[in-house]
């Protein structure tokens, strides 16, 4: 059963952040009425009070839970155990006022971290439960792992119409650059530029530069996302990513090479790599609603170059 989203109001939570804001306009996109797209942000409404997530629901057809909190591993070691409460309190909370109001339709937004730590690659959706996530990013992984559960259960008891899509790495123009919090791409984006301007012949890269990892751009994301909420319904957990595998070590030299960058890369071993190894399998994504990652990761690289320099002159 296709829905056609038009027709439908819309809450995106975490409207206005990252991920969110792309899906509005991709819902602008779609001839959406503006009207009818709802947006929440933390100042306004904090999810992790439920008297808030009561009043979001309200009137809504269909629901997009985008808003998380999120960094990158150092994030991650410094708040597990806020990435833990915050994540899994507003996950559970929106999803049990959603169903109070009878809403149509609610996409839950999951993570790669989700993932066992020896996952072998590529990671099917039929491996999410075969052992424990990596250490430095098990709490939050774990939080945004129990939507999948609540939904699923809740599709059992009550009917309710829950679906859950894990993604990869996201990427992209409006990221979070602040180097205490942010992920891999847009910390090294930042270090480089830095490096550029200071006149440093070296940049700092965290670990051994042997991880792997799968990078989506945002844009896509947001596509798929939308895809889903049109056309799957099933109680499976989905995969989204763009089917492609970079070292760390790899990712470094090339986003060097696009910034014209000629110096030293120090690689600092105390620092931990993360889960050794990063990609999904996106069959199932395709298969279902006819998902497939457009924008190539070098192409997507230099959006995300620009707009940084644009917005950081």
């Amino acid at each position: 059963m296709s829905i056609d989203l038009k027709t439908k109001k819309i809450l995106v939570t975490g409207g206005s952040g990252f991920l969110g804001s792309f899906i509005v306009e991709k819902l602008l996109a779609r001839k959406v009425p503006k009207e009818n797209i709802f947006v929440t942000r933390s100042k306004e409404h904090d999810l992790r009070i439920w008297k808030n997530c009561v009043k979001v629901v309200k009137g809504m057809d269909v629901i997009i839970h985008a808003a998380a909190k999120v960094g990158g591993i150092g994030f991650n070691r410094e708040k597990p155990g806020e990435l833990f409460y915050d994540n899994l309190i507003m996950g559970t909370q929106l999803m049990e006022a959603a169903r109070l109001e009878d809403i149509e339709k609610f996409v839950a937004v999951g993570t790669i971290c989700a993932y066992p730590k020896f996952t072998p690659v590529p990671f099917k959706e039929e491996d999410l439960w075969n052992g424990y996530p990596e250490e430095t990013n098990a709490p939050y992984g774990l939080a945004k792992k129990m939507p999948l559960v609540q939904a699923q259960a809740y599709r059992q008891q009550y009917g309710f119409n829950a679906i859950y899509l894990l993604f990869v790495n996201l990427y992209g123009p409006r990221d979070n650059f602040d180097l205490t919090s942010s992920h891999v791409i847009p910390a090294l984006i930042r270090k480089i530029k830095e490096a550029k301007e200071q006149k440093k012949d070296f940049i700092e890269a965290w670990g051994t530069g042997n991880a792997t990892r799968e990078f989506l751009y945002v844009e896509d994301a947001a596509e798929g996302i939308l895809l889903a909420a049109e056309h799957y319904d099933g109680a499976e957990p989905v995969n989204l990513g763009s089917g492609m595998e970079i070292s760390i070590r790899d990712l470094v030299t090339l986003l060097c090479a696009l910034m014209d960058f000629q110096g030293e890369i120090r690689w600092d071993a105390s620092k931990p790599d993360g889960q050794p190894r990063r990609m999904l399998d996106v069959t199932k994504a395709k298969d279902s609603f006819g998902f497939e990652a457009k924008v190539s990761f070098e192409e997507g690289l230099k959006k995300t170059i620009a707009w940084y320099m644009k917005n950081n002159p």
